[in-house]
């Protein structure tokens, strides 16, 4: 006997325990702190709704637009006045990487459509194909930040205004840096891997106009490769970086979860009243949104109606206590004999 729910939320943020968004009350200090240390999130942590989830996520990337484009905006003033084509490169890039949140929007958006008989778990692993789309991003920014680096070896350029460039390269920095915080803290908060990996491919941004500074810095001091050399460096750790975004991404598409999450299901369960074992757990991520499948073992003396009971105290547990989880399906089986009914299935699974 198989038992599940798909909990669709209010948007109140009220049912099952799980903490509401902070409000607008919230202080400055309290956000600005939390915006620059981003971290992950345990047990702890509850979800507030995936309607609430959705729309954190689109606000993030609204206003992380907004921060880059203003950087990218205020880089191109200085490249007007400095005519640097090392700085204009970077300018272009933050231009492009302000619109690598269109297509996470998208997938936010897409998301929050509701299920349907052709899409019947609905359209969030759209963020999935987004992070994909991110992934891509951060490559062709290797390919391009290399690129540009071995030109410039091959071709050396001089730069003027050093000073300038250097300032505008660290505006181009923190504006990068401060939007990767927010996008991995918020992506981390929500659950969202295509949202984290576009606030990796924001930090790969950063270190390109660390580049440019500390390239403006070895001209300076009378070492002219310096700019080529440092950009073949940073190249690299924009390589390390795409390799971390890209694991996440594949691993969300692969369907994995933390083998702790899985253990924290099995437990949870087998604390219930009624509930003998609990085995075969399998779990997949839609969206950011976690779903759980998993049997239970009852007493075989147990009727359909109490065995039907221990299934929704099962489930019920599992929403307040796994973070994410939106949707479980238990399946109950008695202690005994439940070998001869698996016969009947054994020989499609072999």
């Amino acid at each position: 006997m198989a038992h599940g729910h798909d909990h669709h939320p209010t948007g109140t943020g009220e049912g099952h325990g799980h903490a509401a968004p902070a409000g607008p009350v919230t202080s400055l200090w309290s956000r600005l702190k939390h915006l620059l240390t981003p971290h992950s999130h345990d047990s702890a942590d509850r979800f507030d709704t995936t309607l609430e989830t959705s729309k954190r996520g689109t606000r993030t990337l609204v206003w992380s637009f907004v921060a880059l484009f203003v950087t990218a905006v205020l880089q191109l003033v200085v490249v007007l006045f400095t005519g640097s084509v090392a700085l204009l490169g970077d300018t272009i890039h933050n231009f492009a990487d302000a619109l690598t949140a269109v297509p996470v929007g998208i997938a936010f958006v897409l998301g929050r459509r509701v299920a349907t008989r052709r899409y019947t778990y609905g359209l969030g692993r759209a963020e999935d194909l987004a992070g994909v789309v991110v992934v891509l991003i951060i490559a062709a920014s290797a390919a391009f930040a290399g690129y540009e680096a071995v030109l410039r070896l091959i071709q050396p350029r001089p730069v003027t205004h050093l000073w300038v460039v250097a300032i505008a390269g660290v505006i181009g920095f923190a504006g990068n840096e401060l939007v990767a915080r927010w996008r991995i803290a918020v992506g981390r908060q929500i659950g969202s891997a295509a949202l984290v990996a576009d606030g990796l491919h924001a930090r790969t941004d950063g270190f390109t106009s660390l580049a440019v500074v500390l390239g403006a810095l070895g001209v300076a001091l009378g070492f002219p490769l310096a700019d080529p050399i440092i950009g073949l460096v940073i190249t690299v750790a924009i390589l390390l970086v795409l390799r971390e975004a890209a694991k996440e991404v594949f691993r969300r598409l692969m369907d994995a979860v933390d083998p702790h999450t899985v253990d924290q299901v099995e437990h949870t369960a087998a604390e219930v009243p009624g509930v003998l074992a609990a085995n075969d757990v399998r779990m997949r991520w839609i969206g950011h949104s976690l779903r759980a499948e998993l049997a239970v073992r009852v007493d075989a003396g147990l009727t359909v109606d109490e065995a039907h009971r221990i299934a929704h105290d099962v489930e019920h547990r599992l929403m307040h206590a796994v973070p994410r989880l939106t949707a479980a399906v238990v399946h109950t089986e008695p202690a005994t004999g439940a070998v001869v009914a698996h016969e009947l299935l054994a020989h499609h699974t072999r």
